[in-house]
């Protein structure tokens, strides 16, 4: 069924026919589907953070050494999201998912056979190619099977298996690599290889991205598919299509980042990525090693006190998921930078803190801090065109990336003096994302995507 004024599979009958869709048991098994993915990219991320403790005395690695590798891994997903943007924009985005996915897990196998620090760091720079792919992929994707109405906590619920792969991780490593050793994380984050060979048959391409490639016929039987499903599962007829909005035929070109429209909110959903990741692996994953290093924390109290964060953040992604339809984007990032850089600033108006006063200020600073880390997930696709929208979201995750390659080697090479910089560091940076963000975020709640994005 199509809405009578656009021809089926156009843009404008896809959008019309979406919007009319209730959330039903597909679009859950979509997001369960899609989200086991983004869950095993969560913990391979992470694993790198729950080995190094273990890695640093048996290697004798030096603080400058631990933020290459921590950085290693960023270098690849730098270069993977900005060629799987590319890959999704041409080939499809199941394709692109299809390709990082697996690329990430089987270098996760391989890092599980490294036998020193070089070739741990060479099999986590490539496995970086295929983890900094998936995700804002699979965002794009998830975006574009929504509808206006409930957008955000939709795609937050979807996201939010990220911060809970990332808990995983922690809990996990608590028990595996005491037990099981270090290479057992990496043989873990290896099992959605099984997933690849089998996401083609279980899920659609996106119809949005079919009809903007002409691709009618097929984007008029994916959608067919949605709302067959759809009225299985409700046991509801579905309302009549209305005409949502009269889009154009536009090509994709660099104005869709850089032109009058979207220009600014380029520039500023840069900042919001670069800030909320500079302090994420800049610091946050270097917990579990300070611990252990400058605190002198036991392996099973450090993997223990990382957990502890990770949960108290995933704690804020749900309360984010919930609520941020209600109070926007841009002033609930606004406010999460701002009172994460206060809670930081704590720790450096606290002389000779002690662990557990930068557990505890450090996990305050996660909550907030942690729903940035999701919710930009939600924002940044609703910035850009579906033309040109995956390429916008790898071009904004490419910050993602750089931040989390020069932030962790800048705390190795600053440990070497006082901690009260790296705080005042990190406090810095948020409070200022914090101002870029309230004066030029353009709020999108609530809104069409091709309204939002034309």
């Amino acid at each position: 069924m199509n809405t009578g004024t656009a021809p089926s599979g156009s843009v404008d009958d896809v959008v019309a026919r979406i919007e009319r869709l209730p959330t039903s048991w597909w679009h859950v098994r979509t997001r369960i589907i899609v989200g086991i993915a983004t869950f095993f990219d969560a913990f391979d991320a992470l694993a790198i953070a729950t080995v190094l403790p273990v890695l640093a005395p048996m290697w004798k690695l030096t603080g400058p050494q631990i933020g290459y590798m921590i950085s290693a891994g960023f270098i690849g997903q730098l270069v993977g999201a900005l060629l799987f943007g590319s890959v999704a924009e041409r080939f499809g985005r199941m394709q692109a998912m299809i390709w990082s996915i697996s690329l990430f897990s089987v270098m996760s196998f391989v890092c599980a056979f490294a036998w020193d620090y070089n070739s741990l760091l060479i099999a986590r720079t490539i496995q970086g190619i295929g983890l900094g792919g998936e995700v804002p992929v699979a965002a794009c994707y998830i975006s574009e099977l929504t509808r206006a109405r409930h957008r955000g906590r939709f795609v937050l619920l979807y996201e939010m298996v990220f911060p809970i792969g990332l808990v995983a991780a922690s809990v996990l490593s608590v028990w595996m690599v005491p037990v099981y050793g270090w290479q057992s994380m990496f043989y873990l984050g290896a099992v959605p290889a099984i997933l690849a060979l089998s996401l083609r048959t279980l899920l659609p391409e996106s119809p949005r991205w079919l009809a903007v490639r002409g691709r009618t016929a097929e984007a008029d039987a994916a959608v067919t598919l949605i709302e067959r499903e759809t009225v299985a599962s409700t046991g509801a007829e579905l309302p009549a299509p209305q005409p949502v909005v009269s889009s154009r035929d536009h090509k994709p070109s660099l104005s869709d980042l850089f032109g009058p429209i979207y220009l600014r909110r380029t520039l500023t959903v840069w900042v919001i990525w670069f800030a909320a990741y500079f302090i994420n692996y800049g610091f946050v994953i270097w917990l579990p090693t300070l611990y252990r290093t400058v605190f002198k924390l036991p392996l099973d109290v450090s993997l223990k006190y990382n957990m502890i964060t990770q949960a108290v953040g995933l704690l804020g992604t749900l309360i984010c998921a919930l609520s941020i339809d209600y109070v926007g984007r841009r002033t609930w990032f606004a406010l999460a930078f701002g009172l994460g850089g206060i809670s930081i600033a704590m720790l450096f108006m606290t002389p000779g803190a002690t662990s557990e006063q930068v557990l505890i200020f450090m996990s305050i600073a996660y909550f907030f801090i942690s729903t940035i880390n999701i919710g930009v997930y939600l924002y940044t696709p609703e910035l850009y065109p579906t033309r040109s929208r995956a390429l916008g979201v790898g071009t904004a995750t490419a910050w993602l990336r750089f931040a989390s390659i020069i932030g962790p080697s800048i705390v190795g090479h600053m440990l070497g003096g006082e901690m009260m910089s790296v705080y005042l560091l990190f406090a810095a940076t948020a409070i200022c994302a914090a101002v870029v963000t309230g004066l030029f975020a353009v709020e999108t709640k609530g809104r069409v995507l091709e309204e939002v994005s034309p």
